[in-house]
């Protein structure tokens, strides 16, 4: 037992880089030469630990070089069922169907736009996507490197660009570099849609409105109304945790609602009237996706 506590001992010295007894002084070792074989022998498990290129590195001064990490790949945005489109939003109303229900909608105006900018496929980008632009605008308004490759596809000026990554990568040659998506084609009426936005920007708020959190009591000599209280313990761990409810900035985040029934698409007028809310404000760019439904399209 004193030999392994030994060994545990001097396994902790190497990790802090206190080892290895001074040239000419045996005194000044951690371990004498019998620990340190038995040392020896409950690592030869570790393949070239004491010996070979690591012990040549060891005794030159060189940290021996590690494995390269494990690279992380990171996805921000999720596969769609299909190609969509943009549109802005015009604002609400009251919907009437043809059973006489009165229904909450949304306007979303559909600019000029919606061309295909570029397609993207596994062989030549390492995944399938479609490239769409929206919202025409003048030259002067879009940078150089972009009005570039605008005019490679031969799509006018557009000021918003997004790929829609595609769950079917056979549907990506249904699409070229300058086309002009058909909004009768691919939303119609009852179809289910996923839109996308940028919520109203509410400004820096405290907990009450931004958590729904209960304020203190206004009287009795109450000091604490609409402060958040404790943010946590004192002497142990003598800090706060990360992702505490505090106050801060409010809204004006990417969100996405899921499932919304196309009521009405008038393609004359440029406009499509879904059921429901959609994140944002009258004028915000919103993306129109066909709905995914798991076992469906996806």
């Amino acid at each position: 037992n004193e030999e392994l506590n030994a060994c545990s001992l001097q396994l902790c010295a190497c990790r802090w880089r206190r080892l290895v007894p001074n040239k000419g002084d045996d005194s000044a070792g951690i371990v004498d030469g019998q620990q340190q074989a038995t040392m020896q022998q409950s690592m030869a498990f570790r393949p070239g630990a004491f010996t070979g290129r690591n012990a040549a590195l060891r005794a030159s001064g060189v940290r021996p070089a590690r494995a390269a990490a494990s690279r992380l790949v990171v996805q921000a945005r999720q596969k769609e069922a299909g190609v969509g489109i943009f549109g802005t939003k015009a604002g609400m109303m009251t919907y009437f169907t043809e059973q006489g229900t009165a229904v909450p909608a949304t306007v979303i105006a559909l600019e000029e736009g919606n061309y295909v900018t570029m397609v993207k496929t596994t062989a030549t980008d390492g995944y399938d996507a479609v490239q769409v632009g929206y919202k025409v605008v003048a030259e002067r308004k879009v940078r150089k490197p972009e009005l570039g490759h605008l005019k490679k596809s031969n799509c006018p000026p557009m000021k918003h660009l997004r790929e829609f990554k595609l769950v079917d990568s056979s549907k990506v040659s249904e699409y070229q570099a300058g086309q002009q998506l058909d909004i009768s084609s691919i939303l119609k009426e009852g179809d289910k849609i996923d839109i996308a936005g940028t919520t109203v920007g509410k400004g820096f708020q405290g907990t009450i409105k931004r958590y729904g959190m209960k304020r203190g009591a206004m009287t009795h000599g109450s000091k604490s109304h609409r402060e958040h209280g404790s943010t946590g313990p004192g002497t142990t761990p003598g800090r706060t945790f990360p992702g505490l409810k505090m106050a801060g900035h409010m809204g004006a985040q990417r969100r996405k609602c899921r499932s919304l029934q196309v009521l009405k698409v008038d393609a004359e007028r440029g406009a499509i009237v879904v059921k429901g809310s959609v994140p944002g404000k009258a004028g915000n760019i919103l993306e129109i996706a066909p709905a995914k439904i798991v076992g469906v399209n996806c």
